[in-house]
């Protein structure tokens, strides 16, 4: 079952405190819709490269986050470019960028 849903901008907002709070870095790069937007992660890994999630849903509605090209460990060029056509296509979207060395998603939600 899928949780109710709330304001992109509260949840996006929300999980940056937790991030902070957890001695993690997170920055809004940018806003996407307050409301309905998905959000894309830019996961600096602080060293080996980047990679890229986004925001999706599983079969049973619940978040769940779609890996850019499978996983892999992206330039900053790739990514970049990657989160940039991602834009073009939905203006909606939100992206935020963590620094975090582990490669952890402080987010809710299992890897598609």
């Amino acid at each position: 079952m899928s949780e109710g849903r709330i304001a992109t901008e509260l949840w996006v907002m929300a999980h940056i405190r937790q991030c902070s709070a957890q001695g993690i870095m997170a920055t809004v790069v940018k806003r996407g819709d307050d409301w309905g937007g998905a959000v894309i992660v830019k996961l600096n890994l602080l060293g080996p490269g980047f990679k890229v999630l986004t925001q999706s849903r599983d079969i049973d509605g619940n978040i769940a986050w779609l890996q850019a090209k499978d996983g892999a460990v992206l330039n900053e060029t790739e990514a970049d470019d990657y989160i940039a056509r991602q834009t073009a296509r939905d203006p909606d979207l939100w992206v935020v960028e963590i620094e975090d060395r582990s490669g952890k998603i402080p987010f809710a939600g299992k890897l598609l």
